[in-house]
């Protein structure tokens, strides 16, 4: 029986409940929306009581699925002030399917002195007190808890900026390593989850039976299906696994869209010694890898295990955006000292998208020089863990960091950090961070797809003509791919083979008993961005809120002297269905 489970940190009860009629047709990120807009006041204080935290699987997360085992974590975010799910991947979301868990739903108001652990297993649940974890970073959570309660349990966790309630605050979930390396990064849900006074999560279903289809031929053949078409194309089944997401660094640099010193420049004179081909050619050198799945059953394999000069693991995965944003950003090409950055941002707790684009508003504010890493280690050791004012300044993400320092070049969207792909350059892009309920975010309607890749058709990137209609196009794909637990890209390969939809369909109906067609799953998608919309409406958010910063507009990029001309009334269009 699926269920759910809510669990009070005011008194420390937790409630099993059935799934109720309403929500069945929902996981993911689909289901941590409707909860949130059902249950959250949208006007309320995100730290505070009356805010919740809904942590869900996707529909088909747990099955032998390919590339499904995301999970949605979702909140009123602190860093927005609007509605937001942050996706994962990691061991939790197929543990908390198999257990039978469709949406985890933290309320409360937490004690301010306490934390908790809350164990789950196929014994029931408890809350335990986490003295012996609090203040430890993720690394050490994980490990610790797993010497405790088995090597085979997943983590989910914060670090010590998720304790202190920094608004870009990461939660950290397990990879099959058992590092806490994998995180739901955006928006400061961690900050959410430390408001709650809860520490961790461990998962463990041990003795618990893999779920099973109703119809498992049907099932099997669609999985099949959809497996051959991931593996067989050139972007799924060749560049990622080979290269890791890095594979963009070279591609978006010669696009003319890798923002460079702080969105200044399309372009990195340096970009080849941040790319995916010299990651790849460094982690065979060292004992490291590409081709490394970031949860169960992934076929897709982006990620990278990736060691120092000494040939010791450091971090994984160092990906395209984190290399981006503490790289050409900030106009830094030493790859160790990025990937010792990201590896610090896993520790702490922090989003490393917003973490990087604080540090290149940081040093356009004169905090420390363009170009200076060892500056950026020592603000994240020195600064951002140990908590001081400085750091906890930091901490608060982009948009804080700038008004506190006089920048005006701030590059967000309703408070959000701009990700790894200048607007003015990749306008589908534009489209998708002026109008996604999430703030700036790339995964949201990954624009990227036709502009650069040719991939789904060809939409000249430089050019406002037919972006809105792929921006909302895309939005409403990825919305339903985040609900049925699956990785965003998978998207590259059903943008190309369509009839890849009906095995996703398939596989829906196969699983459960529906009788779905590719429509109902093109609806699923809108109403969740119905849902999400309504909810920051409810907010308070206007038509001014869906919009980029002034200086895209009035400063032309380099190399193409391309502004952002998407015209205000056509972005007020977007999800206006």
């Amino acid at each position: 029986m699926e269920k759910f489970i809510r669990v009070n940190m005011k008194d420390l009860s937790i409630k099993v409940e059935s799934v109720p009629e309403k929500y069945l047709g929902l996981g993911g990120r689909g289901l941590t929306s409707q909860i949130v807009y059902d249950e959250v006041e949208p006007t309320c204080e995100p730290l505070g009581k009356y805010n919740k935290l809904v942590i869900s699987p996707g529909l088909l997360t747990g099955t032998t699925a390919p590339s499904s085992g995301r999970l949605s974590v979702g909140a009123k975010s602190p860093l927005t002030g609007g509605i937001k799910e942050s996706n994962s991947g990691g061991t939790a979301a197929q543990k908390l399917a198999r257990l039978g868990i469709r949406a985890l739903i933290i309320e409360g108001e937490g004690a301010t002195d306490k934390f908790y652990i809350l164990r789950i297993s196929k014994d029931g649940q408890e809350l335990l007190p986490a003295d012996e974890v609090v203040g430890m970073t993720t690394y050490k959570v994980a490990h610790t808890l797993q010497e405790k309660y088995g090597k085979k349990a997943a983590v989910v966790t914060i670090g010590p900026a998720g304790e202190m309630k920094m608004a870009m605050a990461s939660v950290a979930v397990t990879d099959m390593e058992g590092n806490a390396a994998r995180h739901a990064g955006r928006g400061g849900l961690g900050a959410v989850m430390g408001a709650k006074g809860l520490k961790a999560i461990v998962l463990d279903d041990t003795g618990i039976e893999r779920i099973k289809p109703q119809n498992p031929e049907v099932f099997r053949e669609a999985a099949r299906s959809l497996t051959k078409a991931l593996t067989e194309h050139p972007i799924t089944g060749q560049g990622l696994p080979t290269y890791g997401t890095a594979v963009l660094v070279n591609i978006i640099n010669e696009a003319g869209a890798l923002p460079t010193r702080n969105f200044t420049t399309g372009r990195f004179d340096r970009a080849e010694k941040i790319s995916g081909e010299t990651l790849a050619e460094r982690a065979k050198a060292r004992g490291g890898k590409t081709g490394h799945p970031c949860h169960g059953g992934c076929v897709i394999k982006c990620s990278n295990a990736y060691h120092n000069e000494k040939g010791e693991y450091v971090t994984s995965g160092c990906e395209y955006e984190t290399i981006w944003g503490f790289g050409a950003n900030c106009e830094i090409d030493d790859l160790d000292a990025i990937a010792e950055m990201d590896r610090l941002c896993d520790e702490i707790g922090i989003d490393t998208i917003e973490t990087g684009t604080t540090m290149g508003v940081a040093m356009e504010g004169g905090l420390i020089p363009f170009g200076d890493a060892q500056g950026i280690i020592r603000l994240l050791k020195e600064e951002i863990l140990q908590g001081t004012v400085l750091g906890r300044v930091l901490g608060q993400g982009t948009a804080t960091t700038g008004k506190v320092l006089g920048v005006t070049r701030v590059p967000v969207v309703k408070g959000q950090s701009i990700p790894a792909y200048d607007p003015r350059s990749v306008k589908g892009n534009a489209v998708t961070y002026a109008t996604s309920p999430m703030g700036a975010d790339h995964t949201a309607g990954y624009g990227v797809t036709a502009n650069i890749l040719n991939v789904g058709g060809k939409v000249d990137p430089l050019k406002a003509e037919g972006q809105i209609e792929l921006s909302r196009n895309l939005q409403i794909a990825t919305a339903a791919v985040d609900s049925l637990g699956f990785c965003l890209f998978i998207a590259f390969a059903v943008l190309d083979r369509p009839e890849a939809l009906d095995d996703i369909a398939r596989m829906v109906n196969a699983q459960y008993g529906l009788n779905w067609t590719v429509n109902d799953i093109v609806e699923l998608g809108k109403n969740v961005l119905k849902t999400e919309v309504e909810f920051n409406k409810k907010a308070g958010f206007t038509a001014a809120d869906d919009r980029l910063p002034e200086f895209f507009r009035e400063e032309k990029l380099a190399p193409h002297d391309t502004i952002d001309d998407i015209k205000p009334e056509e972005l007020d269009s977007v999800l206006s269905f």
